[in-house]
């Protein structure tokens, strides 16, 4: 596909969002979504990508028994440092074992690059249609589904809204889409975040700071995470993400009634199938949702 008519895609995608959100269609269904199956899909997305830190183990024993006891330490004495501490003892054993390779790191700044969009028929279809189907069922309603596990109750539509114009802003400097990050959202309005739900929004703050940074020196940070082994990587994720995960678990568990729906909603999330071009969080929800409403209609029948 030619760049050009990429951009347009991604313009379009951005537009189909915007939509979502100003008739207020994605709002409703939001309201839909109970809370047990909206946080066993964020505990089987954040299970996808945590659990694979025990698959490193077994090539890089050594390393990861000190991230996970550098964690545990942290957890015991430093909890709200125990992230940066698990990065500083996989970095220095990475480094002592000879593992950190920064041949090809080099300092630069990036600048933004204007393509005027283009469009096609083709683009709109295999670009457009599947990026704002990915973003909304894999990224924007899991993201919902997080804010309102821990506790934040806002309305939908607005931030739909807003990340849809801002990815129509940005789509000519190369931005695929804005979306509400669900893995991000989870590291930052849980409780490893701060203990006091009202200050928690500091933890976003330094986040979007962070992507600023990471946006100006993009190809820089790149290589220097490239010159860390795989399992620094990983171990870091898991770790910063148990706390989420555990929490979602807890609230999917708390209804009796919804609770076979909500496990079988994490089961399908957890199992990363991709069906149709669309991802497992679409499918955790849907069939989440299909189990509820026909064992609700047994139990109301019984």
């Amino acid at each position: 596909m030619p760049y050009p008519e990429a951009i347009g895609a991604f313009l379009m995608a951005a537009l189909l969002m915007t939509a979502a959100g100003l008739t207020g269609w994605f709002d409703k269904l939001m309201r839909a979504l109970p809370a047990s199956i909206a946080s066993a899909l964020l505990a089987g997305i954040l299970f996808r990508i945590s659990v694979d830190v025990f698959v490193q183990a077994q090539d890089q024993t050594m390393l990861m028994l000190a991230m996970f006891a550098a964690y545990l330490a942290g957890r015991r004495w430093w909890p709200r440092y125990a992230v940066p501490g698990v990065l500083l003892v996989g970095v220095a054993l990475a480094g002592a074992l000879g593992q950190l390779h920064f041949e090809g790191f080099r300092l630069a700044v990036a600048v933004p690059v204007w393509t005027t969009p283009a469009f096609s028929f083709q683009a709109f279809v295999s670009i457009a249609i599947p990026l704002f189907i990915v973003a909304l069922a894999s990224q924007n309603i899991p993201g919902l589904a997080v804010l309102r596990a821990d506790g934040y109750h806002v309305p939908a539509s607005p931030l739909i809204t807003v990340t849809g114009f801002a990815s129509a802003v940005l789509a000519p400097f190369g931005s695929h889409g804005i979306n509400l990050a669900a893995i991000t959202a989870a590291i930052c309005t849980g409780p490893q975040a701060d203990a006091d739900p009202a200050r928690r929004y500091t933890a976003a703050v330094v986040c979007g700071v962070g992507y600023l940074v990471a946006g100006i020196l993009a190809a820089s940070i790149a290589a220097l995470f490239a010159a860390f082994p795989k399992a620094v990587v990983v171990a870091l994720a898991a770790f910063a993400l148990l706390g989420s995960i555990a929490n979602g678990l807890t609230v999917a568990m708390q209804t009796p009634d919804e609770r076979e729906a909500a496990l079988i909603t994490f089961m399908i999330t957890a199992s990363g199938m991709t069906l149709a071009g669309v991802g497992s969080a679409f499918w955790g929800v849907a069939g989440g949702m299909l189990a509820l409403f026909v064992l609700r209609r047994k139990v109301r029948s019984v």
